[in-house]
């Protein structure tokens, strides 16, 4: 137990001291893998559910085995599991996407905004006021840090190395394939289906964290009213737990693939701006400390 607690521990610190690596990420590799599976698979978007089962299976489980086998070396494996972890979180990945946007807002450049944004949502920017930025961005951050931060901790605290990259992959492939498009809509199903049952577990821990690191009693109002009404059964119970923890109204409308999307409402109060962007960040990173210190209240129980 302690040496999980002390690559966890050593994982974070690389993040939030060095970020994502700049020159190049595995992921970046995996994606050109993926493209060329996909290519192959699901030719001009003919593949169905069995060739997508196929295609998760090739992308994912060689690699899970491959991080397992190296997990396992004496003393490497250590190192192994740090590395492991420290590529799968982007807690200073979310600040550094999270800044530019907020400033930009702050110093009026609202074309600046837009386009900082837009790296980090898929919804359609380019006619976003500065409200529909400051929702988007502080949606981001409450989703993302599900994603990209709680849910890698909790799967290498269940399962080390392996759990860690089969998660991160797995998000991935949802990330590229899991969209309800005539492409996707048959070949993706088991990319997004399969993403939904390893985000279960975490997104719920993740919706009562922020219930507990803001308004407690909003947060959980709105977990229970507006979640169900979500299109995502895990995104509901982050973003409305959120949306809740900071007293800020999310969700509504907004336009994907120049298509409108009339959303469910998420959380209650003011309207968010830009200081609201940084206010969800800080969420995500109490979070992260209150998970931090509950790591080591058990380790040191068990010891």
């Amino acid at each position: 137990m302690l040496s999980l607690v002390l690559a966890v521990l050593a994982a974070v610190t690389l993040d939030v001291a060095l970020g994502e690596p700049r020159r190049w990420h595995p992921l970046v590799g995996f994606g050109a893998l993926v493209l060329r599976i996909e290519r192959v698979l699901n030719p001009a978007g003919s593949g169905d559910r069995a060739q997508g089962v196929l295609a998760w299976c090739l992308a994912v489980l060689p690699l899970t085995l491959l991080a397992g086998l190296l997990a396992q070396i004496p003393y490497l494996g250590w190192c192994v599991q740090v590395l492991a972890l420290y590529l799968a979180i982007g807690l200073r990945s979310l600040a550094e996407h999270a800044e530019p946007i907020a400033d930009a807002l702050e110093a009026g450049d609202l074309p600046r905004a837009r386009e900082q944004v837009g790296r980090i949502v898929s919804r359609d920017t380019r006619d976003l006021d500065e409200e529909g930025v400051a929702r988007a961005a502080s949606e981001s951050m409450l989703e993302n840090g599900s994603d990209a931060v709680f849910a890698a901790l909790f799967w290498f605290v269940v399962a080390g190395a392996p759990g860690v990259v089969l998660y991160r992959l797995s998000n991935t492939l949802d990330a590229m394939w899991g969209y309800r498009t005539p492409r996707f809509l048959k070949f993706g199903w088991a990319a997004a289906r399969l993403d939904d049952v390893l985000n279960y577990l975490p997104a719920r821990l993740v919706a009562l964290t922020y219930a507990l690191c803001g308004q407690t009693a909003l947060a959980r109002r709105c977990w229970r009213a507006q979640a169900p009404t979500w299109d995502s059964p895990n995104a509901g119970p982050v973003m409305a737990a959120g949306a809740g923890a900071l007293g800020l109204a999310l969700g509504g409308a907004a336009v994907y693939h120049d298509e409108l999307h009339q959303r469910p409402s998420l959380g209650e109060g003011a309207a968010p701006v830009a200081a609201d962007i940084r206010r969800a960040l800080q969420l995500v990173q109490s979070g992260v400390a209150v998970w931090l210190v509950l790591l080591c209240v058990v380790a040191a129980l068990y010891a």
